[in-house]
């Protein structure tokens, strides 16, 4: 457990700048950023740091591809009103964090993340023997960990990652959050709480500790969030307190699961720049129809009047995305009797991609036109996110003995 019931609402996330964003990007990811940004606190960076680990021979392309990913967040409707958007090498409180725990991290802890080996199989071209490449994971916990984020939305190959953060912060808390005179500190706290509180935080931290009561634990934690007179701190020690531990420092995030995009590429496999198979938010029109119309079908549909199988034609695949009962059932019959053609059957996709992109390229191309507008909005993201990471880093600096006076 050991988090605070408060930071649940806040979520964090990030995306690499390594190109231009294609559909993918935009059903798998960005889709659920615009639904989560109205339902909790969000915080969406630029990963920059993060593309440098795999990509650190291609400097001379990520400007343009930073500033292009932010346009097309903004074009999507991940709004800056309702979400923080930053990026990251602009918190250079990210780094410091990532330099601190790497001090208590255990070196097996990173060989041991799936994705360590996995990649470097995967891009067995570039160089990865690096310390940034091995040391990427912590960087993601020092990313999450240093908003004290509660909610990170993943997919299931990147659970591993919250997971190996919830540990680094569990180390770190049992490592720094027995401060001298810690008992001392939680007695005093409790009794700022009033008498009558006081009593119910001691009987509702008794049950959960002898008889494992979940629910008097949640109230215990719902007890401390509605504390006015508490500071902070003394919440953070009886937090803590509540399940056995000392102060919590770094709250352990949980991963927030995402559902699998169902976004296909031109060849039915998912989309992805490393298949080709892509079409980008800001294509051209005419090139995404192209694109649409040369997609491959049914091999067994030699001959317009040639029967085929729907689920043996990557179109399939893109209407079950676009189009609706109706139309999904017209394909179904036109195709298993030869009663449309193949371009027939593409047709009502390319409308309708072409309809999803329409609005999205015409605010890109605002954006495009006021570069001001957008780097102010990443300047005042970059100013609220620090505000946040200042406070993480003054924590972690007092209680690992590096604040002097």
């Amino acid at each position: 457990m050991n988090s605070l019931p408060n930071q649940q609402q806040r979520v964090l996330s990030g995306m690499r700048p390594t190109g231009a964003l294609h559909l993918g990007h935009y059903h798998g990811v960005l889709k659920n950023w615009i639904k989560l940004q109205h339902e909790y606190e969000c915080y969406f960076f630029v990963a920059d740091w993060h593309a440098l680990t795999t990509h650190y021979e291609d400097v001379q392309i990520l400007e343009r591809s930073v500033w292009d990913m932010v346009i097309d967040w903004l074009a999507v409707g991940v709004n800056p009103g309702s979400a923080t958007l930053f990026i990251q090498s602009q918190v250079p409180e990210h780094a410091e964090l990532h330099l601190l725990l790497s001090m208590i991290t255990p070196l097996g802890w990173l060989e041991r993340v799936p994705s360590y080996k996995d990649q470097q199989e995967k891009l067995r071209e570039r160089d990865l023997a690096t310390y940034g490449f091995l040391g990427y994971p912590l960087l993601q916990s020092a990313d999450i960990l240093v908003y004290k984020a509660g909610l990170v939305p993943v997919g299931e190959d990147q659970v591993a990652h919250v997971e190996m953060t919830r540990e680094v912060a569990r180390r770190f808390n049992h490592m720094y959050g027995r401060e001298p005179g810690f008992e001392d500190k939680v007695e005093q706290a409790i009794k700022k709480m009033g008498k009558k509180n006081a009593k119910l935080y001691k009987e509702l931290r008794r049950k959960f500790q002898e008889q494992g009561d979940i629910e008097a634990l949640s109230t215990a934690q719902a007890l401390l969030d509605g504390q006015q007179n508490i500071k902070l701190s003394d919440k953070e020690r009886l937090f803590g307190y509540l399940e056995g531990g000392g102060r919590i420092i770094l709250p352990e995030p949980d991963a927030l699961l995402t559902p699998a995009s169902k976004m296909p590429g031109l060849d039915g496999q998912k989309m992805s720049k490393s298949y080709g198979n892509t079409i980008a938010l800001r294509e051209d029109p005419e090139i995404i129809s192209e694109k649409l119309r040369k997609m491959p079908t049914d091999p067994a549909r030699v001959r317009r009047t040639d029967p085929g199988d729907p689920e043996k034609c990557p179109v399939w695949k893109l209407h079950q995305v676009y189009s609706n009962d109706e139309v999904c059932s017209w394909v179904q019959e036109g195709c298993k009797t030869a009663g449309i053609g193949c371009l027939d059957c593409k047709t009502p996709v390319i409308d309708a991609v072409l309809k999803e992109l329409a609005p999205i390229q015409e605010r890109a191309r605002e954006y495009e036109q006021d570069m001001g507008l957008v780097q102010n909005i990443m300047k005042e993201g970059r100013d609220r996110a620090r505000e946040v990471a200042r406070e993480t880093l003054a924590e972690v600096r007092q209680v690992m003995g590096l604040e002097y006076r």
